[in-house]
């Protein structure tokens, strides 16, 4: 008889790549993780992960038991959300994945508000970047995704995902006090040639986001540095050493030295939640996504940021 959690294990494994983020995901750490992938060798008589380099390789053989994990944890899935729906209330763990911006700036008043509410529900946060995000949902590796896009880069929904709306979060550039846009009530895309820009790595959404906007405004993008969390990045501009241009969601008040200056027209990035169709019924996921929506409004009136005092002030 398969053992459902080391059958739940090596399907997280195949889903996150290593035997760490898959513990992670899991909320284990990675040596029970391997323990329980080991139990699951020996019950089987076959090997399923092989050392590659410093991280591990599912054997076909192990590709076959995903297969089979994947149906049955749909199963599993199916039978939880009938039990919570006649229920009739928020219950049971719920695996939530968000990026770092929302992660920060919505999800902790979110969360707070549905354990006082719902003390039944168990609901775990894991940090993810949105493009990876979606795979996970799809994959049954969580429940639930607070995702983004932009009005040139459509977040794509596979089969098999639900999707709603949020709300939309505001973009502004960021420049250094003294900038030659610093004083502007407005700046057109089409004035930003020239600027050092400070952004996040390739193949991240606002990357791309960037890449695509000032290139369809006649301008190769220059950038000079590039760092992954936002904080980073108005670090950086506080420094002098470029411009960039940030969401409000999760900014914080910004540093002295720091100046926010609107686009003309105004950057916008959506936030969606998604689900699998098969877990739309389940009341946690229903009373999760109403209260995402419910806090919104009061997340996005925050968005106005002004300037901390300086030290002489």
């Amino acid at each position: 008889m398969l053992d459902l959690q080391r059958l739940r294990a090596l399907h997280a494994v195949s889903v996150h790549g290593t035997v760490g983020a898959a513990a992670a995901a899991l909320g284990f750490t990675p040596s029970a993780v391997s323990q329980q992938i080991a139990k699951l060798e020996r019950e089987t008589r076959t090997v399923l992960l092989e050392r590659e380099g410093r991280g591990v390789r599912l054997t076909d053989e192990a590709w076959q038991l995903v297969d089979a994990a994947a149906e049955l944890l749909a199963i599993v899935e199916r039978a939880e959300t009938r039990l919570e729906e006649r229920r009739g209330v928020p219950s049971g763990r719920l695996t939530i994945a968000a990026f770092a911006s929302a992660a920060r700036g919505l999800l902790p008043s979110v969360l707070a508000d549905l354990a006082v509410r719902h003390p039944a529900l168990d609901a775990r946060l894991t940090e993810v970047d949105p493009h990876l995000s979606v795979d996970l949902v799809a994959k049954g590796a969580v429940d639930l995704v607070v995702a983004h896009d932009w009005d040139i880069a459509p977040l794509p929904a596979p089969g098999g995902v639900e999707q709603a709306p949020i709300g939309e979060d505001l973009c502004d550039l960021l420049v250094p006090e003294g900038h030659r846009l610093a004083g502007r009530t407005a700046v057109r895309r089409a004035e930003l040639g020239g600027e050092r820009w400070i952004c996040q790595p390739p193949g991240r959404v606002c990357h791309d986001w960037l890449m695509r906007t000032l290139r369809g405004a006649g301008h190769e993008p220059d950038i000079v540095h590039q760092a992954d969390e936002n904080p980073t990045l108005v670090a950086l501009v506080a420094a002098g050493l470029g411009v960039a241009l940030i969401p409000r969601l999760g900014r914080g008040p910004l540093p002295a030295g720091v100046v926010e200056v609107p686009l003309d027209p105004m950057p916008v990035r959506r936030l969606y939640a998604l689900w699998r169709t098969g877990a739309a019924r389940r009341p946690a996921i229903a009373e999760t996504v109403s209260t995402l929506r419910a806090h919104w409004p009061t997340v996005a009136a925050r968005g106005t940021v002004t300037a901390l005092p300086t030290a002489s002030g």
